[in-house]
């Protein structure tokens, strides 16, 4: 059976499951979803990006192009392309798929809430139809989920600008993990200036044992989608070449770039932002952040704000979840550090006190926040910080869409059997009253990797229920909770506990809370009627987990 009609026949299961009751108990239903938004709200062409870990549990990237054309149904989606990385070579013996065309058979919908499914298919011989589960925050940005039994990932949809001719300096960051497993991430800086070469810094670092900190950055950018992608990546440190990658380049337009290597070393991709100002935020600038990775082998989702006083010194406070879930934080811990210039447009964080996490980071300022890398040898993670201009969640009614994206867990299982989990979810928030209110409707969608414990196949629209949330303190740090599951059917975690961070009103950053399931991830104001693509949604850095991959994988020779 193809995994389109598994899917589609799984679906109708679970449509019928919702009609019968469980036992002498009444079904729990799902609330209908209300909202604004359409088969209108994708049209255009958009840029996605997934990254995760497949069927068989090897990490891989996506990044392509769909065109959907603003009815839905059969033949909705009326084109695009697809680059695929998957360090699997015993299903990609040819190794990575650069520039493959999406054909004009696919479909999408998308219900009132925001909440979508597409389906794609490709010219790649033997190549199975793709199916991504999506909520959209507006017309132009949405966030993705992998929601098929090829693998699990998450990432974001924009709509692309046409005519784009980058220019200027960027910051980038890049993670994914090597093709023998290990879990990798690069965070630096290019000018561009229109005839190719690009030249800058980097900081690179190796499976949290080997950094390459305050590198050279020299190389081409040639934009893609391509065949035969000519982007090149080279980093040099201390005088010996210590990367060097070939990428596929999409802009969504001339600030925002997205990238995908596409060779057989490692699956990076990420995104690259305009850096205008080279400069750190000072005076006073209090800057909320996330981070997600691996600390000494172990699991880390930290997020909290960060303040700087304009002549070096940080104090903060941290929430953390640590150890696979069985550390975590009940109030924000504080913590001091000092920050340093170390080039044009790049920071050093150092001296840290009392702060879960690494010994040292390096940070590139941009606009999509200050993007970080941890480069010391006791673990590597990786997020971004954000200039704060809002305290405040929950002043009038309003709905969110959500991508969270971790690594759980199961009590009576061991580290090794971690595997990768990916929600994509669209919530109602009450008006605050007394700092606090509740979620008034919501749906979740959950994909699990497939190479561990197993939901079997993706599950598609279980009933947010029983949610609260409520102010944490007055920095504008909240915590979010709900139950979530019909009848017998629920999540992997069965719910969330979310600690989130306000930035500017519109995207709210998170970490989860829960003891067997270590998360990250981001909410955002949804707006159906929005006509213009708001600058801070469109530069959301959403973080990653980085990719704990299957213990077999080796590298092909």
């Amino acid at each position: 059976m193809s995994v389109r009609n598994a899917l589609v026949l799984f679906l109708a299961l679970s449509s019928l499951s919702l009609l019968v009751a469980c036992g002498s108990s009444s079904p729990r239903a799902v609330p209908p979803p209300s909202g604004a938004f359409s088969a209108s709200n994708l049209n255009g062409t958009y840029v996605f990006s997934i990254s995760g870990t497949d069927s068989n549990g090897a990490p891989y990237a996506m990044v392509g192009t769909l065109t959907a054309n603003g009815q839905g149904g059969s033949n909705g989606i009326t084109g695009g392309t697809l680059d695929i990385n998957d360090a699997d070579t015993t299903v990609f013996t040819s190794g990575p798929i650069a520039g493959a065309s999406i054909d004009s058979s696919g479909s999408y919908n998308v219900g009132p809430d925001g909440r979508g499914q597409a389906t794609i298919r490709t010219n790649i011989s033997g190549f199975q139809d793709l199916t991504f589960d999506f909520v959209l925050s507006s017309s132009f940005h949405g966030l993705i989920t992998e929601f098929d039994t090829f693998g699990s990932g998450s990432g974001t949809l924009d709509l692309q600008s046409a005519g784009v001719s980058p220019s200027g300096s960027y910051a980038f960051s890049l993670s994914g993990a090597s093709y023998a497993g290990a879990p990798w991430a690069t965070v630096g800086n290019f000018a561009y200036s229109g005839g190719g070469a690009v030249t800058g810094l980097d900081d690179l670092n190796e499976g949290g044992l080997l950094p390459y900190a305050g590198s050279t950055l020299t190389g081409s950018l040639v934009l893609g989608p391509s065949t035969a992608p000519a982007t090149t990546l080279t980093v040099e440190n201390s005088g010996s070449t210590v990367f060097s990658g070939l990428f596929d380049v999409y802009a969504i337009d001339a600030t925002h770039l997205k990238f995908i290597e596409m060779d057989e070393t490692a699956t990076l991709s990420g995104d690259a932002f305009s850096q205008t100002s080279p400069t750190i935020p000072t005076s006073s600038t209090t800057m909320a952040f996330t981070l997600s990775g691996e600390l000494t082998g172990n699991l880390l989702a930290a997020g909290g704000f960060m303040t700087t006083n304009g002549t070096g010194g940080i104090t903060g406070g941290e929430d953390y979840n640590a150890e696979n879930g069985s550390q975590v934080s009940s109030t924000p811990v504080p913590f001091t550090a000092n920050y340093t210039a170390a080039g044009t447009g790049r920071y050093t964080l150092g001296s840290f006190a009392t702060f879960v996490g690494g010994s040292a980071y390096s940070a590139y300022p941009s606009s999509g926040g200050l993007l970080l890398l941890e480069i010391d040898t006791s673990g590597i993670t990786v997020g971004a910080a954000y200039p704060q201009s809002t305290t405040t969640f929950g002043a009038t009614s309003q709905g969110y869409g959500l991508n969270l994206t971790g690594i759980n867990v199961p009590a009576s299982q061991s580290v090794g059997a971690a595997i990768e989990v990916d929600d994509i979810a669209e919530f109602t928030a009450s008006a605050a009253t007394s700092g606090g209110g509740t979620l008034t409707t919501g749906i979740i969608d959950e994909n699990a990797d497939p190479a561990g414990v197993s939901l079997g196949a993706p599950f598609f629209q279980l009933a947010l229920t029983n949610g609260t949330y409520g102010s944490l303190d007055s920095l504008g740090r909240y915590g979010l909770s709900a139950a979530a599951g019909n009848n017998s059917v629920s999540t992997l975690n069965g719910g969330f506990n979310l600690t989130f961070y306000t930035v500017d009103g519109t995207t709210f950053p998170f970490i989860e809370s829960d003891s067997t399931q270590v998360a990250t991830g981001v909410f955002v104001l949804q707006n159906a009627s929005a006509t213009d693509p708001g600058a801070a949604q469109s530069h959301m850095f959403v973080p990653r987990p980085i990719v704990r991959a299957h213990g077999a994988l080796r590298k092909k020779n």
